[in-house]
């Protein structure tokens, strides 16, 4: 008895398990598909019928949304070519061109008693209008005769998209079930919420759709989405509310973040921009030959002679200024962050949204809360830089920390290691090689906002960029670009070394 208690389960009954209605078809039709590594035909006549509803019901939504889009299409045009007002727009044209005739006509018959020199004028006028209007009409005729060619080949599409469903079908359910299998989240569906949802969603795209495309106009409310502008203008002014507060009451937390990156941002340029070129070249150009190799040296030699000979060594440098103040902010905070949400996951999950909304935010909007709170300058462009380029180095801390083999980090803590031992000398090391891909992407990715940063005053190769898109100076701004490409590139191969070499 507890040798049948616990058995495992047959293919047959997995196979029950999982499809939950009609399982001999099922069954079989599964067998038949698994016996080739080619291709088996299978036929599904409820996949044919019900088409994304089926697929709906049995949890398989990616199929679902792309079958029911050319379902609806193919509804669209039979609908529109045996029932649809394919022809109000054409009509609508020719009322506009005849109520235009009628006003010429009037001013046909005035200029008749009263201005006879304007009688040919207003002849060909009604003459051209007249002519538009016939080809409005003939065009009427054209979209007639056409309706029942739209309706066949809706017909035809239709068909045509649910026989592909019914052939597809039983091997797209097969692999989701070969899916199941090693994975039992994952479900099958069949339940009563599937059919709810699948028949809704399929209902509401179908109906609207079919009624907004075929009978343009028969519901005004799907024309434009209700609003009020009174909406609008009370979260503007909440908004503008609650910025105001947060400036007033966050003066001392704004004045300490601007001292601080302010100390970091004139060392720097102290460094970069006063200190003689020759100096700067020879450490730049000796810290790239250390790091990448003397090819890497070579170029980064002709990158700098480049920018100093055609005047950029100025603004080349307060721009290395800018960007390093960024990235060494971001990758201060950002390596420690990922270190620490490497092993606490739920952290890392409260984290994740806003590292995503600082990524996927236009510049340009976050750009507006950061000069309410910093007002403009370089102070403000380096925490936009920071906003925009800090995420990729925590991301991939965490992911080459989450990386390394828990073999490793087992026989570690076997021969006696404490957590700080373990994090310098087995997780560091061994996540090291994704920890400099974060640095490398978080340089790049500030060094992209240098013309934007531009826009508040940060000043550097960006505002030449800025200048040639105001004025239209192609030769400036290519140069100026160029300039950037070029520091970007000694970056590169000062962070990556000889691994990009």
């Amino acid at each position: 008895m507890d040798n049948k208690a616990n058995r495992n389960p047959s293919r047959d009954e997995l196979i029950t398990d999982f499809v939950k209605s009609n399982p001999d078809y099922y069954i079989k039709e599964f067998k038949k598909i698994g016996s080739k590594p080619t291709y088996s035909f299978s036929f599904n006549l409820f996949a044919f019928i019900f088409g994304p509803i089926w697929f709906g019901m049995r949890n398989i939504w990616n199929w679902t949304l792309a079958f029911l889009i050319i379902e609806t299409f193919s509804v669209v045009q039979i609908i529109r070519g045996l029932f649809g007002n394919i022809t109000a727009e054409a009509i609508a044209k020719v009322e506009q061109v005849k109520s235009t005739i009628a006003f010429r006509n009037k001013q046909l018959e005035a200029a008749i008693e009263n201005n006879p020199d304007k009688i040919d004028v207003f002849e060909r006028n009604i003459k051209s209008l007249e002519d538009a209007m016939q080809g409005y009409l003939d065009e009427i005729t054209r979209i007639e005769a056409s309706a029942i060619w739209i309706a066949i080949f809706g017909f035809i599409l239709l068909i045509g998209i649910k026989i592909v469903q019914g052939v597809l079908a039983n091997s797209i359910l097969e692999k989701k079930y070969s899916e199941w299998l090693s994975d039992k989240s994952i479900h099958p569906g069949m339940q009563m919420k599937n059919y709810i949802l699948s028949g809704v969603f399929t209902s509401v795209i179908m109906i609207f759709t079919v009624i907004h495309y075929s009978f343009p106009g028969l519901l005004q409310i799907m024309d434009t989405f209700p609003t009020h502008p009174e909406i609008r203008l009370f979260s503007i002014k909440w908004i503008e509310i609650v910025f105001d507060y947060a400036v007033v009451k966050g003066d001392l937390i704004f004045t300490a973040i601007t001292i601080g990156i302010r100390s970091v941002l004139d060392f720097l340029e102290l460094l970069f921009v006063k200190t003689p070129w020759i100096v700067i070249i020879t450490a730049i150009v000796t810290l790239t030959g250390l790091s990448a190799g003397p090819r890497a040296a070579i170029y980064s030699t002709g990158f700098l002679c480049y920018m100093g000979f055609l005047g950029f060594w100025v603004k080349a440098m307060t721009t290395l200024a800018l960007l390093g103040t960024a990235a060494v902010l971001s990758i201060a905070i950002g390596i420690p962050l990922g270190i620490f949400c490497a092993r606490r996951q739920r952290f890392y999950s409260l984290i994740r949204p806003i590292m995503d909304f600082m990524q996927t935010m236009p510049a340009f909007v976050f750009m507006i809360p950061v000069i309410a709170f910093f007002g403009t300058g370089k102070v403000a462009a380096v925490i936009i830089t920071m906003i925009f380029g800090g995420t990729p180095v925590v991301r991939l801390t965490v992911l080459g920390l989450r990386g390394v083999p828990e073999t490793i980090r087992e026989a570690a803590i076997a021969y006696g290691a404490t957590k700080w031992y373990l994090l310098r000398k087995v997780d560091l090391p061994l996540a090291t090689p994704s920890i400099l891909a974060g640095v490398n992407q978080t340089v790049m990715l500030s060094l992209a906002m240098v013309v934007v940063a531009s826009l508040i005053g940060a000043k550097g190769l960006g505002q030449d960029v800025l200048e040639a898109l105001q004025y239209a100076n192609v030769g400036q701004g290519i140069l100026a670009g160029i300039a950037i490409l070029f520091v970007a590139l000694i970056l590169d191969r000062v962070v990556q070394g000889k691994k990009r070499v």
